[in-house]
């Protein structure tokens, strides 16, 4: 792994890891990315589904690589009783415990907040569901699909003249899972205040409906439901895409006032630039289809170079919409380090995303490879007091 300056700032934080997939995961591989020790408890076996999700390598999902860095595996079933005894133990010696299971399923296996609180009262429990632990729907099953569904990304994600399309990853269980890292340290600094331990919420809906901008203010004041509008952004003008006369495509964002000044006098269109009723937005977005059409109009004589080049020197926002082989190739990710190249847990390189944010003092690393099934079982339960003949025993009853 790359050698970093710093061991993070969450070194001395000690995470459990319970979940499995994307949401719960995600979350405690942020935590791990600055310094956190995060165990990862998986059921024997087969291990977290996502080991074998989309594309594999040796037997083992590339995004696994991605997903379970800088984590120690140990495998415990939770369904039974000893496995649940390994888990109030290790909560003893955790300061995070993330779970993103069904509400009442932690409840189930004797492991719900109160038992936990009484192991340890300065234990934070992040729970990630689709609905959140209360409420009429916290019962119901809920993958990121349902919940930017319910949540009103899907209804206006699309074209207009089309049903409503997903985007092609699973940014509901993402964005929970970022609710989660910032809920974590919000309760870590009140622990530091001297306040107790306590359990965060987190809803997949509620962390995509949380970023939905003004959609329910418009419609509460105005009765407006906001509509699907393809590449635009209706009320914001202008910011669209365009296209070239070389076949490609160029996203312009000259929204701001200055902005469009300096666009309408690159593409020649003083009219619009002097037009006192375009001045402000309000007044281009109500002509947003006049704007596109002229700007639409001058990239269709230019190449997606020539229409960047001149975006650039006018200092308008501007871009290609990127592929992955783009992102790989591109000299300002590389430059900031986020195109990291590591040695995976299967023996080979591979090119895995950098770490974000940014810290100056104290940044993030990857320490560690995604650990295979198990890896650390007997590591961490002889740190919590099991001696080797009661690891034995329990791998024996297929606890392990």
């Amino acid at each position: 792994m790359p050698e970093q300056a710093t061991a993070g700032p969450l070194q001395g934080i000690r995470v459990l890891e319970l979940g499995s997939l994307i949401a719960g995961p995600f979350c405690a591989k942020t935590l791990a990315d600055f310094g956190a020790e995060v165990i990862k408890v998986e059921p024997p076996g087969d291990g977290d589904p996502l080991r074998r999700w989309r594309r594999m390598r040796n037997g083992v999902s590339l995004w696994w690589h991605v997903q379970s860095r800088n984590k120690k595996s140990i495998t415990l079933d939770l369904r039974k009783a000893e496995g649940q005894a390994v888990v109030r133990r290790l909560a003893r010696s955790s300061n995070i415990m993330i779970e993103n299971f069904r509400p009442g399923a932690l409840e189930r296996w004797n492991l719900g907040w109160e038992v936990l609180k009484a192991e340890n009262p300065a234990l934070i429990l992040v729970r990630i569901s689709g609905y959140g632990q209360t409420g009429p729907y916290r019962a119901r099953p809920g993958f990121a699909a349902i919940a930017e569904a319910f949540g009103g990304l899907r209804y206006v994600t699309g074209f207009p003249d089309r049903p409503p399309v997903r985007p092609n990853l699973s940014i509901g269980d993402t964005l929970a899972s970022l609710h989660g890292v910032i809920g974590a340290l919000l309760a870590l600094h009140h622990l530091q205040n001297g306040g107790q331990g306590q359990v965060i919420d987190v809803a997949l809906y509620e962390s995509v409906f949380n970023v939905m901008e003004s959609l329910l203010p418009e419609f509460d004041a105005l009765g407006v439901v906001r509509e699907r509008s393809g590449s635009a952004l209706p009320g914001i003008a202008p910011s669209n895409l365009y296209p070239c006369s070389d076949g490609n495509y160029v996203l312009i964002a000259g929204n701001a006032d200055s902005l469009y000044h300096r666009l309408m006098t690159t593409i020649g269109r003083e009219d619009l630039r002097d037009d006192p009723g375009l001045a402000r937005n309000d007044g281009r977005a109500a002509r947003m289809a006049e704007i596109d059409d002229a700007i639409g109009a001058w990239t269709a004589q230019r190449t997606q170079n020539a229409v960047l080049a001149a975006m650039e020197q006018a200092e308008v926002p501007a871009g290609r919409i990127y592929s992955a082989a783009d992102i790989a190739a591109d000299p300002h990710y590389a430059a900031r380090g986020m195109i990291e190249s590591v040695v995976a847990g299967d023996g080979e390189p591979l090119k895995v995303p950098g770490i974000v944010p940014k810290l100056s003092a104290t940044p993030g690393a990857i320490r560690s490879a995604a650990p295979a099934l198990g890896a650390h079982t007997d590591e961490v339960l002889r740190e919590i007091g099991y001696s080797a003949a009661q690891i034995s025993t329990l791998r024996e009853a297929g606890i392990l």
